[in-house]
């Protein structure tokens, strides 16, 4: 028992440490960035001919054609800001994840370890190599010690604790590992709505110009016209930036997911053989 209770709360304890960086709080972050940014840098009166916001920004000027995107622009930003931000956080959290050596390389040598029944090799494998897979793997391997001492039970019983053991390490691994993956989903298509929604009052805009008796207000146009493209070009760009990001870290996952899986074969495999009748 005391085993159990020292692992229970060095799993805790693991757990908190690997906790990532709060969504809602890089969201909030991001968007002040993003206000001050949209307000301070580009709606600079430097970025304008004759230095007037209102008017036509410098030819070849980005921050002041961004800033005629209008007030839907920040919130492009902070979603772009927000998708970068939280993608530089799962790549450290990955490579936590991963550990210090090889994933593939790790799974060979331990497999090589317990099909010649080392475990006490397998446990310096982990050790040297942490990591999430490392981590579900040491704890199998404790629960494998700990079983093997037990009597009252059928080998099937103990293979069955075993494989428990390994898919509750996983459960308090997969949580970490997933962490924000759901925000950067979520951004994919909002970034592309957003996006939208900023075309669409840019077009309203461009048609309120066009309906003016007389001649066409031309700057009204111009800025309507820009501002459907400015938003156009960020939301898409946002959205794919997102969906490139998801596929990469949720396929990082599954290759975790899969090494556990592999190991935990392996793990049950040494065990059927060791106690074959």
């Amino acid at each position: 028992m005391k085993t159990n209770e020292k692992k229970v709360v060095e799993k805790k304890k693991s757990d908190k440490v690997k906790r990532g960086v709060s969504a809602g709080f890089v969201i909030l972050c991001c968007f002040i960035i993003a206000e001050l940014f949209f307000h301070l840098v580009c709606g600079d009166p430097g970025n304008f001919i004759d230095g007037n916001p209102k008017g036509h920004p410098l030819q070849g000027n980005i921050f002041g054609t961004l800033y005629k995107g209008g007030t839907v622009i920040p919130f492009v930003i902070t979603l772009l800001l927000t998708v970068i931000t939280l993608s530089v956080e799962r790549f450290f959290a990955m490579n936590r994840a991963n550990g210090k050596g090889n994933l593939v390389q790790f799974v060979h040598d331990v497999k090589k370890k317990l099909d010649a029944n080392d475990i006490k090799g397998a446990h310096d494998l982990c050790n040297a190599q942490k990591g999430a897979t490392a981590n579900i793997l040491n704890a199998a391997l404790v629960r494998y010690e700990d079983v093997e001492k037990i009597d009252n039970l059928n080998n099937d019983e103990k293979a069955a604790i075993i494989q428990k053991e390994i898919e509750e390490a996983t459960a308090l691994e997969l949580p970490a590992m997933e962490q924000n993956l759901p925000i950067i989903a979520t951004i994919s298509t909002l970034g592309t709505l957003f996006g939208l929604l900023g075309t669409v009052l840019g077009m309203i805009r461009s048609f309120a110009a066009l309906a003016n008796e007389g001649a066409p207000d031309s700057l009204a146009l111009s800025t309507g016209i820009s501002e459907a493209l400015m938003n156009t070009a960020m939301g898409i760009g946002t959205g794919a930036l997102a969906i490139i990001f998801y596929n990469v870290f949720s396929q990082k996952v599954q290759g975790i997911t899969n090494a556990v899986n592999e190991i935990g074969f392996a793990i049950g495999q040494t065990y059927s053989k060791k106690h074959q009748a």
